[in-house]
C-alpha cells in the first residue's frame, strides 16, 4: 500500500504561483510514473502532468510551458511548480502513484486562484 501526502495548496492571485508537493510512503523509484491531476468544480479529473520512472513527461495541453514537475527519488517527492496561474486552473490537485497498474491517490489539496 502506498500512501500519498500533498502540500502547498492555498490561494493565490491571477498570475501568481504556487508549488506541490508530494511525499509518498514508498520509493518512488520502484514506481512506473508518478503524476497530478486535478478536478474542478462539476467537471471529471483530469491529467496535469505525469513523469514516468525513465524521466519521460507529459503535460496537458493547459499548463503546458506554465508547470513543471519533477521528481527527487532519495526523497520520495515529486513536485509541481506552477506558474502564471489564472482561474481557470483552480481545481483540488491530487497527486498519483502508477505502481504498474496499480493506482494509488493522494487526498488532494485545494488550489484557488482569485483576486
Amino acid at each position: 500500500q502506498v500512501q500519498l501526502v500533498e502540500s502547498g495548496g492555498g490561494l493565490v492571485q491571477p498570475g501568481g504561483s504556487l508549488r506541490l508537493s508530494c511525499a509518498a510512503s514508498g520509493s518512488i523509484s520502484d514506481f512506473a510514473a508518478m503524476g497530478w491531476y486535478r478536478q474542478a468544480p462539476g467537471k471529471q479529473r483530469e491529467l496535469v502532468a505525469r513523469m514516468t520512472n525513465s524521466g519521460t513527461t507529459d503535460y496537458a495541453d493547459s499548463v503546458k510551458g506554465r508547470f513543471t514537475i519533477s521528481r527527487v527519488n532519495a526523497k520520495n517527492t515529486v513536485t509541481l511548480q506552477m506558474n502564471s496561474l489564472g482561474p481557470e486552473d483552480t481545481a483540488v490537485y491530487y497527486c498519483n502513484a502508477d505502481v504498474y497498474y496499480k493506482y494509488y491517490w493522494g487526498q488532494g489539496t485545494q488550489v484557488t486562484v482569485s483576486s
